[in-house]
């Protein structure tokens, strides 16, 4: 099926699309500046209906399924965002930031914020945006006061660029140049050493035992003090457990363990392998060292197709399971040596395969026993996921899904510096637009469940879950939003209340609407009414929302949501934006004369 084929299509004589046609959710979506979206013309079509599209020539056993990118607006004179993703300069020493309304004196910690943030050593230029060098940002906020300061995450990588000038190390999207001083024929024969993974850790900020590291997507991390901004030693994940890689997404349970996926492939295969970090021992030693010890791998699963196992970023974990979400953005493992030996780069082995299903692979996160029900759905792609917990025997899953995987290639710098106009506006009309989802696993299949009837029971729930054959059951998921959400592009970047709802029943979470190819506004949505709060002003550009629970809250969304807002309308206007999470208004903002480019992800680290 070509990529560009508008929608997906399959019989129902599979059963396995009659259950997706349900009716669109009534809801209302509330925007708290009051302005329209720049990416729409009103005059236009809002887009096509939430429900999956009977087309009257096919017969009455296959239906089509509209793409999430066809259902929103189609965008028209966007302005340029090349001023966003532009290299900045570090701030070691906290500055003052000036203060706009009132920043609540009860925030006590750090918002700490990583991502790309130099794109070139010397002559040489990086071609994705994610191969920029980790750039970390910290704002401090304490009795209603802010610093804010910035470093360069000294990597291995970065040092090595450093020192000689020029690109030495491989990333995602860029292939390191041979060597100049070598001759000829040493310089062709480098293309058949299999090089060292970077260590460039620009994703994300993670925790293990107490300690706080920067996270990429290979076996390397570097622990880092969440005060200083100063780099530590690296750690390699390989030294502790048998994988090959770590994702910059792990999950903590109450009990202080950490939990992660990582992968691994030898001669008996390729295998995707859930890996504990038990919690630091009581009264055991504080030193100023890593300490991973005790990680193991509670269960491996084997790649559905070991010569192109799946891409994933993230997995969703309960109380009591973990699912791995193997989906069809597919690896080309030969394609990758092909690649080295013609200096090819790396994000190239990467394909949207859309006649492979997508596979839930249910796993008891204490047993690490997966189980013998294959559970399967409609091809989609996702990189986040928003929550899940267990109601009555059924595993509920909220993730942002799109129908096209092609998407994490096109993020170049040249697509990203796209001038103003025709050009951005192209761009971003091919993307995939990700929408929340709700997924159902029924916990409880066995010989004695009916086929082809709906085995989920929950009360006003429209996912749905047929056992389609001994051991198998094939799912369709509910639209958790209404057709208001498409006006903003869809939505990434979710994040929740984690300390109290992590794993549990929640009503609301927070994410970055996407109007432009990068986030241009924050939502807040509540899964039970699918209502929408907003906050966008057009011209500035917010970070992913990270919520911060007020000490004596009584209620999931008492407390702040803090996003840094930056513009590539005018130098040095970034401000670290401060919203009641309950009203989704603002409270303050702390303004910084500094330059900080477009970034991934953040935490809050909560000071005593």
């Amino acid at each position: 099926m070509p990529e560009e084929f508008p929608a997906w299509r399959m019989t129902a004589g599979a059963n396995k699309t009659a259950n997706s046609i349900m009716p669109a959710v009534e809801a209302t979506a509330v925007e708290v500046t009051g302005e329209s979206p720049t990416s729409t013309d009103e005059s236009e079509d809002p887009g096509l209906p939430l429900e999956v599209i009977m087309a009257a020539a096919i017969t009455a056993e296959e239906v089509i399924v509209v793409s999430s990118r066809q259902r929103c607006p189609q965008a028209s004179g966007l302005e340029s965002v090349a001023n966003l993703v532009c290299s900045g300069e570090e701030t070691p020493d906290p500055i003052p930031t000036i203060i706009k309304g009132t920043i609540p004196s009860w925030i006590n910690g750090s918002f700490l914020r990583n991502g790309p943030g130099k794109f070139e050593f010397g002559e040489n230029r990086y071609n994705h945006w994610f191969d920029g060098m980790a750039m970390m940002h910290r704002f401090h906020i304490c009795e209603g006061k802010v610093t804010y300061s910035s470093r360069f995450l000294r990597s291995n990588s970065f040092i090595q660029n450093s020192e000689k000038n020029r690109i030495v190390v491989s990333e995602f999207g860029t292939v390191a140049t041979p060597d100049p001083c070598k001759n000829i024929f040493a310089r062709f024969f480098s293309r058949f050493q299999t090089p060292e993974a970077t260590d460039n850790a620009n994703v994300n900020f993670v925790k293990y035992k107490g300690d706080y590291y920067v996270s990429t997507e290979t076996n390397y991390m570097r622990r880092v003090d969440p005060q200083s901004l100063e780099t530590k030693e690296r750690v390699d994940w390989s030294q502790y457990v048998a994988v090959n890689s770590a994702s910059a997404h792990p999950h903590y349970d109450r009990e202080g363990a950490t939990y992660n996926m990582g992968n691994s492939y030898s001669r008996n295969g390729y295998f995707y392998n859930i890996i504990r970090v038990p919690p630091l021992e009581e009264n055991a030693a504080v030193e100023d060292s890593a300490d991973l010890t005790g990680a193991e791998v509670i269960c491996s699963i084997p790649a559905a197709d070991p010569r192109k196992p799946s891409y994933y970023h993230s997995f969703v974990m309960s109380e009591n399971y973990i699912v791995f979400v193997e989906q069809p953005i597919k690896l080309d493992l030969l394609r990758f040596v092909l690649y080295k030996i013609q200096g090819k780069s790396f994000h190239k082995i990467m394909s949207w395969e859309p006649q492979c299903e997508t596979i839930f692979h249910l796993v008891n996160r204490h047993t690490g026993k997966e189980s013998e029900v294959k559970y399967c759905a409609a091809p989609m792609f996702t990189l986040h996921q928003i929550n899940a917990y267990e109601d009555s025997g059924f595993l509920v899953m909220d993730m942002c899904c799109g129908d096209d995987g092609a998407l994490i290639g096109e993020f170049t710098l040249e697509n990203l510096r796209r001038e103003a106009g025709e050009e951005i506006d192209k761009f971003y009309n091919s993307l995939c637009k990700n929408l929340p989802r709700r997924y159902v696993l029924p916990l409880t299949v066995d010989e004695h469940s009916p086929l082809d009837q709906n085995l989920i029971t929950l009360q006003n729930c429209k996912a749905t879950a047929k056992k389609t054959q001994h051991g198998e059951v094939y799912i369709t998921h509910e639209e958790l939003h209404s057709d208001e959400l498409l006006q903003y592009g869809g939505l990434e970047f979710p994040q929740i209340n984690y300390q109290q709802y992590n794993g549990r029943p929640y009503r609301y979470f927070y994410s970055c609407g996407f109007g432009h190819v990068v986030s241009d506004s924050l939502l807040k949505m509540d899964v039970h009414t699918k209502e929408l709060k907003v906050w966008r002003y057009h011209g500035l550009y917010p970070s992913e929302p990270v919520f911060v629970a007020s000490p004596k809250a009584t209620e999931e969304d008492d407390g702040v949501v803090l996003s840094v807002i930056i513009t590539p309308r005018k130098e040095k206007s970034t401000f670290l934006l401060v919203l009641d999470a309950k009203t989704f208004t603002e409270l303050g903002r702390a303004e910084v004369p500094v330059n900080i480019p477009y970034g991934i992800h953040g935490v809050f680290n909560q000071m005593g």
